[in-house]
C-alpha cells in the first residue's frame, strides 16, 4: 500500500472474488456496448415531406411540360423538402442484468489486476487540505499520469473531499466513488486507483450484494 510521501505502509488485500475472477470479454463487450447506448440522448429527429413547412401548391401543371408530375415542393427530391428514412426519436437503453454488470466488473477488474495495474493508496494527499500539487506527485511516484497518454481512474470515497478536490483537476486523472464503479471507466483506464476507505467500500458493498443475491 502507497503513501502520499511515495512510500510504502503495510499490504493491502485484493479479495479473490472480485479481483480474481475469470474475464469473459463477450461478456464485457456486451455490457459497456450497453452502458454507452444508454447514455446517448435519442433525441435526434428529422422531417419528413409530410412535416416539412409549406409546399401546399403544386408547383406546375400536371400535363404538357415535359416534366416529372409533382404534387409538392416539399418531396424529397427538392430542396428544402423532407427527408427519407431520416433518424427519429428512439430510446437506445438495453436491457442488462445486474448479474451481468457485476460479472463484467469483475472480470475487468481482475484483468487489470492480473497485470499489476491496480494500486492502492492510503490516501492521496497528506493532511486534510487538498493538494493537486501533492496528489499529482503521489501518483506519478506510481503510475505516471499524463506520460505518454497514461490514463488513471482513481476511486476515492464519497467522505474523501480532499482527495476528490485534489485531483479534480488532473486531465489525465477520472474521478469515480466506489459505488460508480463501472466495466466502461476500469477498461478505459491504464492503472485503477484506490484509496483504502474507498477499497473497503467497495469490498463491503459487493460482499453484501452477493449475500443478498444467495439468499
Amino acid at each position: 500500500m502507497h503513501t502520499p510521501t511515495g512510500g510504502t505502509d503495510g499490504t493491502a488485500e485484493l479479495p479473490a472474488e472480485l479481483f480474481d475472477a475469470p474475464a469473459n470479454t463477450a461478456l464485457m463487450h456486451q455490457v459497456v456496448t450497453a452502458q454507452l447506448a444508454a447514455a446517448r440522448q435519442g433525441t435526434h429527429d428529422t422531417k419528413t415531406r409530410g412535416e416539412v413547412r409549406g409546399g401546399g401548391k403544386k408547383p406546375y401543371r400536371q400535363k404538357g411540360t415535359g416534366r416529372a408530375r409533382q404534387g409538392s415542393t416539399r418531396a424529397p427530391q427538392f430542396v428544402g423538402g423532407g427527408t427519407v428514412h431520416g433518424p427519429t426519436p428512439r430510446d437506445y437503453s438495453q436491457r442488462t442484468p445486474k448479474k451481468m454488470k457485476a460479472a463484467a466488473l469483475r472480470g475487468a477488474l481482475s484483468d487489470r489486476a492480473r497485470h499489476e495495474r491496480i494500486h492502492v493508496f492510503s490516501a492521496l494527499v497528506d493532511g486534510a487540505a487538498p493538494s493537486t500539487k501533492g496528489a499529482r506527485t503521489a501518483l506519478e511516484g506510481v503510475v505516471a499520469p499524463d506520460r505518454v497518454h497514461r490514463k488513471v481512474l482513481a476511486v476515492v470515497a464519497r467522505g474523501d473531499d480532499a482527495g476528490r478536490r485534489s485531483v479534480a483537476n488532473l486531465p489525465a486523472v477520472h474521478l469515480l466513488t466506489p459505488d460508480q464503479l463501472n466495466t466502461y471507466d476500469v477498461l478505459r483506464a491504464d492503472d485503477v486507483v484506490f484509496t483504502t476507505a474507498a477499497l473497503e467500500a467497495f469490498v463491503s458493498a459487493r460482499t453484501a450484494g452477493a449475500e443478498e443475491v444467495d439468499q
